[in-house]
């Protein structure tokens, strides 16, 4: 899995500090890491963008993004808006192999979610998933309404061919409610994909040698982790019956 695309079911659903876990447990395994943003948005020309943000967390990653433009919209609003050239499927497919050449993981970075529009002709991150022939990692919410824009968003994956490779939440509540409990095994029945993690709501927030220690115990060893879904549920199980 030289090149992981991370894509979210909407936007603000953690796929930045999900890519920072990612990256950071890739660290702790001893593997090269770098991050691509295909297109960064809402962001002036001398702030630090998510993948500045992914580098800031996880550690020693090569952090790149394509393009960024300052209001924060859709990328190919964005770019249309402030008159700029729009970033298109075949340039992320071409920095991100490019990059896999001298990494042991390249981790793409979507804005928003999957369908969300880089350029007026319609690409996607799909479309540079497509042409990467990349597994997709979905990130997506806790609590009501993720069942259906989750299993939507792994429809559209497995319609065009892709493999999802499976779903993080990517903010869970410190005190989750019976929606979230459910959702833990939701989730997996309704997409038909495993759950390979939970990142704790907050975790952005803390200091990144903390963050690196404790990004491996939030991921699946299928991402380079050590958690366990059917302990996590469990454990959550207990706590939601006292």
């Amino acid at each position: 899995m030289p090149v992981l695309v991370v894509t979210g079911t909407n936007t603000e659903v953690g796929k930045t500090v999900v890519t920072a876990a990612v990256a950071a447990a890739a660290l702790a395994g001893g593997r090269s890491v770098a991050v691509l943003k295909a297109a960064q948005t809402g962001v002036g020309p001398d702030e630090p963008g998510d993948a500045a943000e992914v580098a800031r967390l996880a550690g020693a990653v090569t952090a790149a993004e394509l393009a960024r433009y300052p209001e924060p919209l859709a990328p190919a609003t964005a770019a249309r808006r402030a008159g700029r050239t729009p970033v298109h499927p075949d340039e992320i497919a071409e920095r991100a192999a490019k990059l896999a050449t001298e990494h042991d993981l390249v981790l793409v970075e979507g804005a928003g979610g999957l369908l969300v529009r880089f350029d007026a002709a319609g690409g996607t991150l799909a479309d540079a998933a497509s042409l990467l022939r990349a597994p997709v990692l979905v990130v997506t919410s806790a609590g009501l309404g993720t069942l259906n824009s989750t299993e939507l968003t792994v429809r559209e994956l497995r319609g065009r061919g892709l493999e999802p490779v499976g779903v993080v939440i990517g903010s869970w509540p410190a005190d989750p409610g019976l929606a979230e409990r459910c959702n833990l095994l939701d989730l997996p029945d309704v997409t038909g994909v495993p759950l390979l993690g939970a990142v704790p709501e907050g975790a952005g927030l803390l200091a990144p040698a903390v963050f690196r220690a404790a990004a491996p115990h939030w991921l699946a060893p299928r991402i380079d982790g050590t958690w366990d879904a059917e302990a996590f549920h469990l454990r959550e199980a207990r706590i939601g019956a006292r």
